[in-house]
Order: structure tokens, then sequence, then C-alpha cells
């Protein structure tokens, strides 16, 4: 059974799972899914639904009544939906931000794997950040897991460059906390605040080992903040949460630099391996989403 047999072969046995966003049209999780579904040859499919936020209440109270099994949330959901929830993780409560609806038994159970599929793929791709400095651009769900992330790698300073700086503290707030009630173990790291100003500023950007895009600006825009990328050091690894077909207004001119710029495309398939696993109790094959997705974006 080919991926698209199992999108369209449907039945009324068919159970489903599906992705909610706004926009949604470019998501590629429906591949990815789907590819993993035909593989495993058991009835479900996986379906993108375009949800604006004044109906995602009512699109999240759908999920039980329809019988629907696990439901991602892409943005601009990730936080509004966290009260939405039955239950949380404690990933989830964290973060607090949700990417993961999950039916179990009609009570809806919300998780994060943002950070561990930025956290598996910044590895696969071996990037080392331990004792450096990472800059995580965003104040939103997003940026929250990238922070845990750099976290849970070793990144000795993080700072949080967002528009409001006000939103960044309350972030960088959340993560004091959390960083004082790990306790010893670990060297001490810091988390700064700072306007998106500093992004042009030459002694912030010289620091850097990493530099993170968490926001959705090339997703809905065509163009990005003003960056400094010549300022950052030559080894500095420019990483974009968001993956398209061609190189994204943030990555595109680190490319033209000779820098090494990386999309969000591999966290995609790292946080969707795990959410397949969270709304079907079975793992998916190895290696079947990758394929699709990689097919999906041309890249062979």
């Amino acid at each position: 059974m080919s991926a698209m047999d199992a999108a369209h072969g449907l039945s009324g046995r068919t159970l489903f799972t599906a992705i909610f966003g706004d926009p949604v049209v470019h998501s590629l999780s429906p591949a990815m899914h789907n590819a993993a579904y035909a593989a495993l040859a058991i009835e479900r499919a996986y379906a993108a639904f375009q949800v604006t936020p004044e109906r995602l209440r009512e699109a999240i109270r759908a999920i039980p009544a329809m019988g629907i099994l696990g439901v991602n949330l892409t943005v601009p959901h990730k936080e509004r939906a966290l009260r939405m929830m039955a239950y949380l993780s404690d990933e989830a409560l964290l973060l607090r931000a949700v990417n993961c609806v999950i039916n179990r038994n009609g009570e809806l159970h919300g998780d994060n794997t943002d950070a561990r599929g930025i956290e598996a793929d910044l590895r696969e791709n071996q990037v080392t950040i331990e004792g450096a400095v990472a800059i995580v651009i965003g104040a939103g769900g997003a940026a929250s897991a990238a922070v845990l992330a750099m976290l849970r790698l070793g990144a000795m300073r993080i700072v949080i460059c967002n528009r409001t700086v006000a939103r960044a503290n309350r972030l960088a707030r959340g993560f004091a906390r959390y960083l004082g009630a790990r306790g010893g173990g670990h060297p001490r790291q810091t988390i700064e605040t700072r306007g998106l100003d500093a992004l042009v500023n030459a002694t912030t950007m010289g620091a850097a080992a990493l530099v993170i895009n968490a926001t959705p600006m090339g997703l809905k825009t065509g163009g990005f903040a003003p960056l400094s990328y010549a300022a950052a050091p030559a080894t500095c690894v420019f990483y974009d949460m968001i993956y398209a077909r061609e190189a994204t207004p943030f990555l595109a001119p680190a490319i033209a630099l000779g820098r090494r710029a990386i999309d969000g495309a591999g966290m995609l398939l790292h946080q969707g391996e795990l959410a397949f696993e969270l709304f079907n109790g079975v793992a998916p094959p190895a290696g079947v989403m990758r394929v699709a997705l990689m097919s999906a974006l041309g890249r062979g």
C-alpha cells in the first residue's frame, strides 16, 4: 500500500490523526505520517486542517467527539492550546506550549516534542555548543523549545532576542526557575534577553556559536529582521526552525556568506517520529518518514 493509498483508501474503519495550523497548506507532516501508515499497512490517515485562532477551541473540542487519535499543533496554536488540555506533560508545562494533543479515551493530553526534535537534529548534524553562546530569536512556544534544547546541549550563555523584550524576559524567568530547581552537577548557565537590535550588534553576534530563528518571520512574510551575519564567527551555525524547499529568508544570507545553514526539516522529522508513537502506540518504521519528507522537499 502506497502513502497515497493510506491517505485516500479510506473506509468506515479508518482512524485519523491530523495537524491544526494557520497557515497549514505548506505542511509536510501528512506526507511523513501517511508514509509510515502505509509501511505499517494499518487503516489510519493523517490530515491537515486550516484552523484559525478564533476557531481553535472548537477544533480541539472536536477531537474526542470525532475519535481523532491525536493532533499536531503548529503556529499560532501551541501556546493557546495549553489551557484546553485535561493533562499536560512536564515538558509542555515547562515550555508553556503544546505541539501534540493525544486523545486517551476521550481525555486530551498535551505534550511537546519540539525541544527533543531540535536536540536530536543538532546532534545528528554534529553541532556542538557545549560551553558556547547561543542566540535564540523569538520568545514564543518555538523559542521556548529552542532554549530548552540549548540548555540540554550545554550552552553556557543563551541570548533571547525578541521584538518585545518584556516577553523575552518572561520566557527567561521561566527557565531561571527551571535552572534553580535542577540543582548542581552542571556548569553554570545564563539566559539573557535583548531586543532585535542586538542582531546587528557586533559584540553580541561576534560571540555566537549558533543562531536559531524561532519566529514565523519568513513563513508569512518575505523578509527577515536586520541581522549582521558577517559579524558572526566563520564557524557560527545558522538554524531556522522553519523548513522549505528553498533557502528561507533567514538562511539565504548565511549561505551567501558561506556559513553553515540548517533548516527545520530535521527537527520536523524527529519531533514527528516522536508524535507518531504518542498518537499510535507504535514507532514508525525506521527511515520511512525521513524518505517521505526528503522526497517531498525534493532533496532525494
